[in-house]
């Protein structure tokens, strides 16, 4: 998710081609949450429309337009992109006992053993791992580290999150930061 926060919007998703005669639509999702994504569910556009999904096809990652039913329709909204609120996401969103959003994550300090590694700016998803995108604190810039590195969103890096004080810590992070 985007790094905007404060009622501002989270782009989630974007509606791809259409698929068959019907005005469905491709659908990729860029959200970590996909049961945000039902049948009736609205998002707003990066055109500033509010669209309402009427059909949901996570399996095959389609879906189609409320009141949208001709292929030469749906063709409007190729590559169009959807937005959420983080207040949307909170209230369709459920979380397990481990489990945080994004947009959460995003601007927690990060540290090993004390050390202040840089602040999260974003998280990526490569495949179906998720990494910490990093932003290097200046100190360690100045001594010649990268400017930003990615950790892998794993137990075997993440000691602990801490979203109230907005700090995570690490292990074997910066390992990986001096290899970058």
């Amino acid at each position: 998710m985007s790094n905007q926060r404060n009622g501002l919007k989270f782009h989630v998703a974007t509606i791809g081609k259409t698929v068959g005669i019907k005005g469905e639509m491709k659908f990729h999702i860029k959200s970590d949450f996909e049961d945000q994504f039902f049948n009736g569910s609205s998002f707003l556009t990066d055109k500033g429309q509010k669209l309402t999904l009427e059909f949901v096809n996570e399996d095959a990652s389609k879906i189609q337009i409320l009141g949208v039913s001709a292929i030469e329709d749906a063709k409007k909204y190729t590559n169009v992109k959807l937005y959420s609120t983080e207040e949307e996401t909170r209230e369709n969103c459920q979380l397990e006992d481990g489990q945080y959003f994004w947009f959460d994550l995003i601007g927690c300090e990060v540290y090993e053993d004390g050390l202040l590694l840089g602040v999260v700016d974003e998280i990526e998803r490569f495949s179906i791992d998720d990494y910490f995108s990093i932003k290097t604190d200046s100190a360690l810039i100045s001594k010649g580290e990268s400017k930003g590195f990615l950790i892998p969103y794993v137990d075997r890096y993440v000691v602990s999150i801490d979203i109230e004080d907005k700090r995570i810590e690490l292990k074997d992070a910066l390992e990986l930061l001096q290899s970058s």
